[in-house]
């Protein structure tokens, strides 16, 4: 297949794209910023979603048969809706261009799963409950595909990444990583926290499931993304601890981490991005996380990689870039 990747550079992307051309796609990552990995040079054209003729261009000269639109603004930092157009205009560019390329077959739309806070579940697709400005905008961009994309000749699929993480990863799960890497993460006293999280080598094979399945399987679904068995974080810490041969992961009292939090607030108030704890950062760690993924795996049938096979590629990737032992 002829597969157009938005956002190819970034972590998902980087790691979509070598995936699809390791099964024989021809790729072409369209992004606004280089590809993290320097060897995919070649199949990257410098576009920016938000510019609607660039990329209706590069679309329509490309004549993909699939799209997969990663593309978007992914941090927390901005203030409002306005700051972010990637995940609104851009999805309305997308689905201009595709609707103007008589090529494209299907189409699969990331989304995320802070379209509805952490503890909450929807009722229904429609359901949102986004916490920040970032889960607003990806509310606003799916509810675009339902509508600009509900008499597009091609199929198309909303996808909600959960907490995805490997190699090429960034803020913040890769913090996770080196804080446990550097005996710097504590786990609240007992806590046994289930998550769906999701091993980026298992999320792409996810979405080639869904760009290989059948219309009927997928047209005008939405679906999580994430390993299908819950990880505890605190087995995942430990594991990571226990592949560098570092001792278990200590715990402390919660009380003790929402003091930390506290100081963290006020270190980010004072103008530090990425300060170790947050409250924001805690609610999230301490609340439970876990969807319905029945219906992906319905679709994309077993996954390759367990816990441990993704914690030891992860920090195998980290070693080469001098970031564990």
């Amino acid at each position: 297949m002829r597969t157009l990747v938005t956002g190819g550079s970034g972590f998902i992307g980087t790691n979509a794209c070598q995936h699809l051309l390791s099964l024989g796609h021809e790729v072409l990552n369209v992004d606004s910023a280089a590809p993290r990995n320097p060897r995919a040079q070649a199949r990257w054209l410098s576009t920016d979603i938000c510019d609607a003729s660039a990329l209706k261009a590069a679309v329509t000269n490309f004549a993909p048969d699939l799209i997969v639109h990663l593309a978007a603004r992914t941090d927390l930092d901005g203030a409002g809706l306005a700051d972010y157009r990637a995940n609104t205009d851009g999805v309305t560019n997308l689905i201009d261009a595709a609707l103007a390329t008589a090529s494209v077959q299907r189409v699969v739309f990331a989304s995320s799963r802070l379209v509805c806070e952490i503890g909450y579940q929807p009722r229904s697709d429609s359901d949102y409950c986004p916490p920040n400005a970032y889960g607003q905008s990806k509310v606003v961009g799916e509810q675009l595909v339902r509508e600009k994309a509900s008499k597009a000749p091609w199929s198309w699929v909303i996808v909600r990444p959960t907490s995805i993480w490997g190699p090429w990863f960034g803020v913040p799960y890769r913090l996770f990583f080196e804080s446990v890497v550097r005996g710097r993460y504590v786990h609240p006293s007992g806590a046994n926290i289930a998550k769906s999280f999701g091993f980026v080598g298992n999320t792409v094979r996810q979405l080639a499931a869904l760009a290989a399945a059948s219309a009927a399987q997928i047209d005008r679904r939405t679906l999580y993304l994430a390993d299908y068995p819950p990880i505890h974080v605190h087995a995942m810490a430990d594991l990571i601890r226990s592949e560098i041969g570092r001792p278990p992961v200590r715990q402390v009292p919660l009380g003790v981490l929402r003091a930390m939090a506290r100081v963290g607030d006020l270190a980010k108030g004072l103008g530090m991005r990425h300060p170790p704890l947050t409250s924001f950062r805690l609610t999230n760690l301490v609340t439970p996380m876990v969807y319905d993924l029945v219906p992906l795996e319905l679709i994309a049938g077993p996954l390759p990689f367990d816990m441990a096979a993704g914690v030891s590629q992860t920090l195998a990737w980290m070693r080469t870039r001098g970031e564990a032992p």
